[in-house]
């Protein structure tokens, strides 16, 4: 913004000081400590405010989000969000409570948190919940920990292997691992999904858990699912269910009901707040009774009306969060739970396997290969290769990605999972129209046609985007960006 700077324009306006101030204070300069002053001037642009108010409404013309178009990003369900949700989230009422409140002064919300967690459980079929993790990785982390604890209460020390799918998001064995246990890695069938087969030669007295996405992250159900579960369970471990794909089951199956222990759910992907671009998120957990008081501090208890944090739970893996988890995150699903009623719950669910599903068919299979077994429905996502399209004409997956970029449209979900060559991983969700839908299939298809006769336009996109092609390897390294500010020359800031 400095290039846009001007000396002795003015931005802002501030109230002048009333004279009988000054007499009562004198020099308010005086009153700042001078550890707190400056010793040389701000150096800030100097510019008028419809100027700086253009500068910030460009940035924001710059950026792609959810209310400007069909955001497909597989396994981050971006979905829209309910301005309702968002208008109560900022009430005054509840936008200003302050968590070191004496409890009697935040019953209201309490009560709000209180019943979001039996919400939960009736979704789940679990008996108690934990409201505070911040997200569907930390989730991951108290699931693992209660896990092990749970074992070592039970004298089971010997058990630390947790098996995990070849197709899980990375960030199962990674809470696994650092909740000390050994990752045992599952491959995937030929059709897509855990096999109690497989399950039953790698169990063993060393097992202390399994962690499972049912739907799995190629959009397929795990149709073993019970025989899995049992074998697990018969070996002496725990069942961990990953909730980011809950999207496709909700009001149709209970991971509880599936034999479950553990469930972690992103209520900012399922409930209401959409998932992507480093905001709050929310990873609520809940387990079964025996599980209850691993569960982290603070719970919340109700007795006789009163709510009330406890803090007092000698088994609880302790408190994995300050204060009670991202509450406006989870105020905003609470609302959406409450808009939609169980009903609505399962119909939001079946409109996000069917527009899954309808893209899928709109794809040339020519070019883009389905990994999902002829004779299955996809579920609220799916996952194809390009490989075709590289075969035909040399361009890849991520080329797909930057061209649909040039379309106005954001790109779906690139090389995840990691068992799919040439993977894109795309997720329609249920609140898109069919014309919305089937813009975004007639775009891919373009995609892949103009690539065979302007292959070179195609893998140098985006050519209309706010800026070009970046060098994605330079951007991951850790000295490329530096996140701070300093003032480098008079007209320039890094």
């Amino acid at each position: 913004m400095n290039d846009l700077s001007h000396p002795g324009r003015i931005g802002y306006s501030l109230p002048q000081i009333p004279e009988d101030l000054f007499t009562v204070v004198g020099d308010l300069s005086k009153l700042i400590p001078n550890s707190m002053t400056r010793s040389t001037d701000l150096k800030l642009p100097e510019m008028s405010e419809p100027e700086v108010l253009r500068h910030y409404v460009r940035l924001s013309q710059m950026n792609f989000a959810i209310d400007v178009g069909m955001y497909p990003l597989g396994s981050c369900t971006m979905k829209y969000n309910p301005k309702v949700s968002q208008r109560i989230a900022r009430n005054p009422n509840i936008a200003n409570l302050h968590p070191y409140q004496d409890e009697g002064t935040i019953q209201g919300i309490l009560s709000i948190l209180y019943d979001l967690e039996k919400m939960l459980c009736e979704i789940t079929g679990m008996d108690a919940f934990s409201l505070q993790p911040a997200a569907g990785a930390q989730g991951e982390y108290v699931g693992t920990l209660i896990i092990r604890n749970y074992l070592k209460d039970q004298k089971l020390d010997q058990k630390d292997e947790v098996l995990v799918p070849d197709s899980a998001h990375g960030t199962n064995p990674a809470s696994a691992a650092m909740a000390g246990f050994k990752v045992i890695k599952i491959p995937s069938s030929q059709a897509g999904i855990v096999s109690a087969e497989t399950v039953r030669g790698l169990v063993s007295d060393r097992t202390a858990g399994m962690m499972l996405t049912v739907p799995n992250t190629l959009g397929i159900f795990e149709s073993e699912i019970a025989q899995v579960t049992k074998i697990v369970h018969e070996a002496g471990g725990l069942m961990y269910y990953d909730g980011a794909n809950m999207n496709a089951l909700l009001g149709r199956v209970r991971p509880g009901d599936m034999g479950f222990d553990i469930v972690h759910l992103n209520v900012h992907k399922t409930f209401a707040t959409p998932h992507g671009g480093g905001g709050p998120g929310a990873g609520p957990v809940g387990v079964i009774s025996k599980l209850a008081d691993y569960l982290p501090i603070p719970t919340i208890s109700n007795s006789d009306g009163r709510y009330r944090l406890d803090y007092d739970k000698p088994r609880s893996i302790g408190p994995i969060k300050s204060f009670y988890g991202n509450t406006a995150v989870l105020l905003r699903a609470y609302c959406y739970i409450l808009s939609l009623g169980g009903e609505g719950l399962k119909v939001a669910s079946e409109q996000a396997v069917l527009a899954s599903n309808y893209l899928l068919s709109l794809l040339d299979k020519e070019f883009y290969n389905p990994t999902i077994p002829r004779g299955i429905h996809a579920k609220h996502e799916f996952v194809v290769s390009s490989s075709p399209l590289k075969r035909k004409s040399g361009v890849l997956a991520g080329d797909v990605a930057k061209a649909i970029l040039d379309q106005g449209m954001h790109a779906p979900t690139t090389y995840f999972p990691l068992i799919v060559n040439e993977g894109l991983m795309i997720e329609p969700t249920e609140t898109e129209t069919l014309e919305s839908i089937e813009a975004y299939g007639d775009t891919l298809n373009s995609i892949a046609r103009n690539s065979l006769v302007e292959k070179d336009r195609v893998i140098s996109s985006p050519h209309n985007a706010a800026i070009g092609r970046l060098d994605e390897a330079k951007a991951s390294h850790p000295n490329t960006i530096i996140l701070s500010w300093k003032q480098v020359k008079s007209s320039q800031t890094n």
